[in-house]
């Protein structure tokens, strides 16, 4: 009965995780949005020195922030959130939640290449574990608190709950439970409905209506997802081969590095502002075929260059939004392009943009469940779900072809913190009874193995042969030796296995 009253206050305090992150991150959006108009002013061209001069002054102040005041908030938030899972014990300090709020929302309103989604995931996971200690949570409940908090807000960021439950079980938390899952479901919910309280309902983009007209269009979004796999990977190759060197460098150079990405991220917005902040309304351009193929090639491999130059410097934010722009200029490229070779047979620029959006999810942060889910959520046209999961499975394996290691699990590797990797453990050989026991046929017993074997029937202890390891293990405490029987009929023996049998073929 405590059990129970537990686990119903903790789906009470889910939902006050998610009315507290959705407040916090229209604040946070609000604050994004005073910075960059305080800060650019309300004109559609800012003037050329302060395109230069914004980000780069903005990244001065926000290393002095971070070097200083806030050292544990630079990167994206989603490793820190899984180390408070799974190191300690779900906390994350008030300090980190300020200062991450700060110093994300200066650097992305100032015009650093960066998102604010990532962010409001730790934000939402340091409230809610704040709120955690408050109420003196039982520790399993406290452990688990911080990927509840991440799920709410990261779906009011989205304004996709299903985006947000699906990324938040498949890459931080990896296994879960009724309770858990029913906990991050209404965290998200509730976070959501108080965003577009505020914010209203809008989705985040006006995407326009597709249909598949020709069955040769496949073709052509499998190209996408071999074009996006390669732009992924250079993505991830220049990130992961920058960001430690840039570490390695002397300290004081940390002082400089966000001031140096901010001119050089200023210097290309002097041309292409649409690389500068997340810039979801490009996004929203190029689905409505605003751009030509050059700009749309042109805006893509700039905003690679912009978003690597801003992240491996230390600054502190998202690299959600600019994946989804990348894929959207990608996209809208490879469908004008193609338009060109087969008229015919080419969709909408549209819905490649869309597509392009989820491939370059798959192929960057290798989250391959999230990424088709979350164009079907953003668009509502389930009659988009072939294309998208077509093209995203082909760059997810392109790059996992290529880049051994997804690209949160080499960042957190290169900070010197070993977190369980989601996508090796969803990859690796998982083992089960029949690979560990001795077959019935030809199968020798002693007497007493015999006498075992019928005392573990006669007690109803046996296996099946598709079981894990870990279940057998269970079962062989206290016994020398179980049977296998097979499921169909359990009068019929299939095997053995031992303590010893386990402990010599498991890896």
């Amino acid at each position: 009965m405590a059990s129970r009253r537990e686990e119903q206050t903790f789906l009470l305090v889910a939902i006050l995780i998610g009315i507290y992150s959705g407040l916090a991150v229209v604040s946070f959006r609000l604050a994004i949005d005073w910075i960059r108009l305080t800060l650019f002013g309300g004109s559609l061209e800012p003037t050329h020195s302060r395109v230069l001069l914004v980000p780069t002054l903005g990244g001065v102040v926000v290393a002095a922030l971070v070097v200083r005041l806030f050292p544990t908030v630079r990167g994206s938030g989603v490793n820190q959130t899984k180390a408070a899972l799974y190191i300690y014990d779900g906390y994350i300090s008030v300090r980190t939640v300020v200062g991450k709020f700060l110093t994300s929302a200066l650097a992305i309103g100032s015009g650093q290449s960066l998102g604010p989604e990532d962010p409001s995931l730790q934000v939402g996971a340091g409230l809610a574990s704040a709120l955690g200690r408050v109420l003196k949570l039982p520790r399993e409940h406290l452990r688990f608190i911080a990927p509840v908090g991440a799920a709410a807000g990261l779906a009011a960021a989205f304004n996709s709950p299903i985006t947000a439950v699906l990324f938040v079980i498949e890459e931080v938390i990896g296994r879960w439970s009724a309770g858990v899952l029913g906990a991050v479901v209404l965290s998200a919910v509730a976070s959501v409905v108080t965003e577009q309280w505020f914010l209203g309902d809008e989705p985040l983009f006006r995407v326009p209506t597709y249909h598949l007209v020709h069955a040769a269009e496949l073709l052509a979004y499998a190209a996408l997802g071999l074009i996006g796999g390669a732009v992924s990977l250079v993505f991830v190759k220049l990130v992961t081969h920058l960001r430690p060197r840039m570490r390695a460098l002397p300290p004081w150079t940390w002082y400089i590095q966000p001031a140096i990405a901010g001119l050089f991220v200023g210097a290309i917005g002097l041309r292409f502002p649409q690389v500068m902040g997340a810039g979801y309304e490009y996004i929203d351009r190029a689905m409505h075929d605003e751009y030509g193929w050059r700009v749309l090639a042109e805006l893509c491999a700039l905003k690679v260059v912009a978003t690597a130059a801003s992240f491996v410097s230390g600054t502190p934010g998202g690299l959600f939004a600019p994946t989804l722009f990348i894929g959207a200029m990608l996209g809208g490229a490879v469908c004008a392009i193609e338009r060109q070779i087969a008229p015919t047979i080419t969709g909408p620029i549209g819905a490649y943009a869309l597509v392009g959006m989820g491939t370059l999810f798959a192929g960057i942060l290798r989250a391959p469940i999230t990424s088709v889910f979350m164009i079907i959520e953003v668009s509502g046209n389930y009659s988009i779900i072939l294309p998208v999961m077509i093209s995203n499975t082909v760059a997810y394996l392109v790059s996992r072809q290529f880049q051994r290691h997804a690209l949160f699990d080499v960042l957190s590797r290169q900070d010197g913190t070993e977190l369980p990797s989601m996508e090796e453990e969803r990859e690796s050989d998982a083992r089960s009874v029949e690979h560990v026991m001795r077959p019935a046929a030809g199968l020798a017993l002693t007497a007493d193995e015999a006498m075992m074997l019928a005392d573990a029937r006669a007690a109803r202890v046996y296996l099946y042969p598709d079981q894990s390891i870990d279940t057998a293990l269970r079962v062989l405490r206290g016994r020398a030796l179980v049977p296998v029987l097979h499921r169909a009929d359990p009068q019929r023996l299939v095997g053995v296995v031992a303590l010893d049998d386990v402990l010599r073929e498991s890896p």
